[in-house]
């Protein structure tokens, strides 16, 4: 399925951003059929050079959040510049945005220009102060429950989830706001503070609630699962598992697996612990923990991987980037495209992970900055000469 063929195939954003959010969720639009314009400043954005690069220096990142848009360079400290993009998101009728503070681009100046535009800006934090992801995941408690059992400071995860949960949000916001206006002719000004999606995952979670209702206070946990039994075990050449067992029959597999039947039930004799209930599991789980290990020390990672095959445990082997990038379940996923990115490569490039009447919406390659520069003016009514002087003067490349 193309771009022209996807279920938003006809609605057309401008997209103003740097980092995470934002190009997410105009790729995943993108991805969906939308025409996304990804406007920059000329020479890129500040996530335009970022890490992992190639030997040229091209970034791989910024190749990876841009599949499938279109590009524009424009001088954005010009007022000419600033015009010529303002005349664009007027005549695309949507904007997505985390380059928040700029009057020129904000809702009360644009929609006098478009009175049903949809305005989607992401800040940092609702007090209109900055944030990113790290500084956000470092205030809501997350990094202190995170890491090995009595570390004493705090550890982050690599993965920014404030920042794909946010940029999932928005795209969320455009397609809702896109039906009300067909709807009601009326547009929409969103606002989607990144701190409050930490906030209300924290909250939904139950981690936030827990601390209200008076809860002891959560603490680390290593690699167990919090209120279940999951733990990790490595094999006798050194493969790690994670094991999870989520429900009586799990639980039930995984003590025939290991042959400590009679042992746990044992150890719930003696401890006066009833080992069908998850909690008392997870209360226990040193111990039951104790018990499961010599199984898995014993055996090499062939052998457990085929004994655990055999039951209903929830398991899985801890893979590195560069196992995950040549497994089958890569290689082989119609996910999966063979993608000839240019000035980056050619290889095997996600498209939206969203089956749609049995087929994933392709990958398509990230534009060269600006390589829509012309193009995208010309739909204004610009002429050839007009573009050329533009060019000439350093408002647009």
């Amino acid at each position: 399925m193309t771009g022209a063929q996807g279920p938003l195939a006809g609605i057309r954003i401008i997209e103003v951003s740097s980092f995470v959010a934002v190009p997410l969720a105009g790729m995943t639009l993108a991805q969906l059929g939308a025409e996304v314009i990804r406007v920059d400043p000329v020479g890129g954005a500040a996530d335009y050079r970022r890490w992992p690069v190639t030997d040229d220096g091209e970034s791989i990142y910024w190749a990876g959040l841009n599949k499938g848009k279109r590009s524009v360079a424009v001088d954005m400290r010009a007022p000419d510049g600033q015009e010529l993009i303002r005349r664009l998101i007027a005549e695309a009728g949507v904007l997505i945005t985390n380059v928040a503070g700029r009057a020129w681009h904000s809702y009360d100046e644009l929609v006098a220009l478009r009175p049903d535009l949809i305005h989607v800006e992401i800040s940092g934090r609702a007090d209109g102060s900055t944030g990113v992801d790290y500084t956000v995941n470092a205030a809501v408690g997350f990094p202190l429950v995170t890491g090995p059992v009595n570390l004493a400071t705090p550890v982050n995860h690599v993965l920014p989830a404030w920042d794909v949960a946010c940029g999932l949000y928005a795209a969320l916001a455009v397609v809702t706001a896109v039906r009300q206006r067909e709807a009601t002719g009326t547009g929409a000004r969103i606002a989607i503070p990144l701190e409050n999606v930490a906030l209300a995952t924290a909250g939904n979670l139950g981690f936030l609630t827990e601390a209200m209702l008076g809860g002891a206070e959560r603490q680390r946990i290593g690699n167990a699962l919090y209120g279940q039994y999951g733990q990790n075990f490595t094999s006798s050449d050194g493969a790690v598992f994670m094991l999870v067992a989520l429900t009586g029959r799990h639980f039930r597999d995984l003590t025939e697996l290991t042959g400590t039947t009679k042992a746990v039930a044992a150890l719930g004799e003696a401890l006066g612990a009833d080992f069908t209930d998850e909690g008392q599991r997870y209360t226990h789980r040193d111990a039951l923990t104790g018990l499961f290990t010599l199984w898995f020390a014993e055996r090499n990672a062939h052998d457990i991987t085929a004994a655990l095959s055999q039951t209903s445990v929830l398991w899985e082997r801890y893979r590195s980037f560069a196992e995950v990038a040549a497994d089958e379940r890569v290689t082989a996923n119609p996910l999966f495209t063979t993608l000839d990115q240019p000035r980056v490569g050619t290889y095997l490039a996600p498209g939206l992970p969203i089956c749609i009447d049995g087929g994933y919406p392709a990958a398509a390659p990230a534009p060269a900055l600006g390589e829509d520069t012309a193009a995208v003016l010309v739909r204004l009514g610009l002429s050839s000469a007009e573009i050329e002087q533009l060019t000439g003067a350093g408002t647009v490349a």
